[in-house]
């Protein structure tokens, strides 16, 4: 059974920085892309980074130049590095991993970041 375990979120100050990761286990098959989605109060969910198995980088136009994803395969984990961080990037964070048996997403439980003012 897949498990996607994230961790790192929490309450900083707007400019502050977080990092989450993400561990991936249970299942042996390659993942192929792993990234991290965002949702805000009221607001509908929306990709932040995606990290393809080969290192094929996208990020959204609204973190682009304040965060950085990076994987390890080795250990099928995830991560998002969150500088310069604004009041508007208080959301839920989720990660995935897409597998590469089945092409399904699969999710994590979510981690709360907030940034104050």
């Amino acid at each position: 059974q897949v498990q996607l375990v994230e961790s790192g979120g929490g309450l900083v100050q707007a400019g502050g920085s977080l990092r989450l990761s993400c561990a991936a286990s249970g299942n042996r098959f390659t993942i192929n892309t792993m990234g991290w989605y965002r949702q805000a109060p009221e607001k509908q969910r929306e990709s932040v980074a995606s990290i393809t198995r080969s290192g094929s980088i996208n990020y959204s136009d609204s973190v682009k130049g304040r965060f950085t994803i990076s994987r390890d395969n080795a250990k099928n984990t995830v991560y998002l590095q969150m500088s310069s961080l604004e009041p508007e990037d208080t959301a839920v964070y989720y990660c995935y991993a897409n597998y590469a048996f089945n092409l399904d997403n699969y999710w994590g439980q979510g981690t709360q970041v907030t940034v104050s003012s």
